[in-house]
Formats: structure tokens, C-alpha cells, sequence
């Protein structure tokens, strides 16, 4: 079974958060907003348990550089 969603919003409200420059703090960058099929899909091909993900920040560093994922960075830095 496949999930889909529609990501335009989650898209679109990154694009304004980083050409408004809300990026966060020095202390507590805001680097990227996620959908949650990214997130399942990556768990599926990685074969990574959702604990193991939340846990490990290695992995949305993965996810957060991957150029695929690009267009729901907010901060335009490398994790």
C-alpha cells in the first residue's frame, strides 16, 4: 500500500518561511519542513524503525540534504 500527499502546501509555506529569512535562531536553526510520506518512505527504503529515526539526527540530516527534499528547506545551510 502506497500513501500519497499532497506536499504544494508544505512546499510553498517553506519557500515563504526561508524568502522571509525565519531560518530560527543561531542556537535553533530551522532547517527544514518535512512531510510525513518523505519521512515514511525514507523509513521504508532504510528499513529504519520510526524510534530509530527520531533518535538517530543522522538520518534527517539525510533527508534534509537530499536534493530532492530541496524545496522543503527553510534554512539554506548543510546539516
Amino acid at each position: 500500500m502506497a500513501q500519497t500527499q499532497d506536499c504544494t502546501p508544505i512546499a510553498e509555506r517553506a519557500k515563504a518561511l526561508h524568502n522571509a529569512g525565519e531560518f530560527g535562531s543561531s542556537e535553533m536553526r530551522h532547517a527544514a519542513t518535512i512531510p510525513d510520506v518523505i519521512l515514511e518512505k525514507y523509513m521504508n527504503e532504510h528499513r529504519v524503525s520510526y524510534a530509530e529515526l527520531m533518535s538517530n539526527p543522522e538520518h534527517f540530516r539525510r533527508i534534509c540534504n537530499d536534493p530532492d527534499n530541496k524545496m522543503f528547506r527553510i534554512w539554506p545551510g548543510r546539516l
